[in-house]
Parts: C-alpha cells; structure tokens; sequence
C-alpha cells in the first residue's frame, strides 16, 4: 500500500473527525463530538502550538492520523514535539501507517531544529509499542497527572 504523510488541511475535516473518534474509542473516551470539533479546530489552525498530520492511501482516504504540539525543554534550552495522537485506521494497520506518521514526525522536528519527539502510551498496548520500539527509545520516566485545584 502506497502511504502519502502530510499536514492536515481543511479538506480533512470529515475523514479527520471520524478517524479521531475512533482514537477515543480505541481509549474508553466517552463518544464527545463536541471533544472532537474542538479538537479539529485546534489542530486545523494550528493552535495551542499544534500540528496535525494525516497519512492517506493514493485515492486520498485518510488512513492515520497523528496531532503534535511544540513544547519548549529548558532543562536542554532546546524545542521538543509532542506527539499527543496517533491512530491508524483498524482497517489500515500493520501496512506501515504509524511508521510513516512518527518517520513524518521526526522529519518536521529535525526540519524545526527540535531536539526530541516525545509521547506516552499504555503499557498494555503492545501493538503501538511493537511500532514504538522500532523507531524510538522507551524512557525511564513515569508519568503523573494532577488535578487542578484552588490552594
């Protein structure tokens, strides 16, 4: 299968959104389209820093998606991107989608001088990091989240 990567356009719209409810539901989201317009706009005019990439097949169907964000690294004085999504269509894995967006991926953070593309995944999702191992480096790092709250 020939996969074409590139930056997501306003032409994507319909295709984009259902390739991204179909990332919350492989993650147990609730089904939000509201989540999922908001998203779209972010993504489709660049804001908050992000970029959207989509990877489609030679007739132009979107096969993946993936959604970065730049982020600055002052411990380094450097920029990272921040890959936020990645999905493949359920119809389109194991033909190479995710490895063409996270190749596309570091192709813009080495074309932005970036020093890093970072993500996190489940532990259990042992299909992405079969993905993930070939192309990246694990960390040892854990990751916390913390809920906003008034002191």
């Amino acid at each position: 299968m020939t996969v074409l990567v590139r930056p997501v356009t306003a032409h994507d719209e319909a295709q984009w959104c259902a390739l991204y409810a179909g990332y919350r539901s492989f993650y147990r989201l609730p089904d939000d389209p509201a989540a999922v317009r908001t998203t779209w706009q972010w993504v489709s005019g660049s804001e908050h820093g992000l970029l959207g990439l989509v990877a489609e097949d030679a007739d132009g169907r979107l096969l993946g998606l993936a959604d970065l964000r730049r982020f600055a690294r002052p411990s380094s004085a450097t920029t990272g991107l921040y890959l936020d999504d990645l999905f493949t269509a359920p119809a389109a894995r194991h033909q190479g989608v995710a490895t063409a967006l996270l190749h596309e991926a570091a192709a813009v953070a080495a074309a932005e001088g970036a020093s890093v593309v970072r993500w996190i995944t489940a532990e259990d999702n042992t299909a992405a990091r079969a993905v993930y191992d070939r192309v990246a480096t694990a960390t040892p790092w854990v990751t916390y989240d913390m809920r906003p709250s008034a002191v």
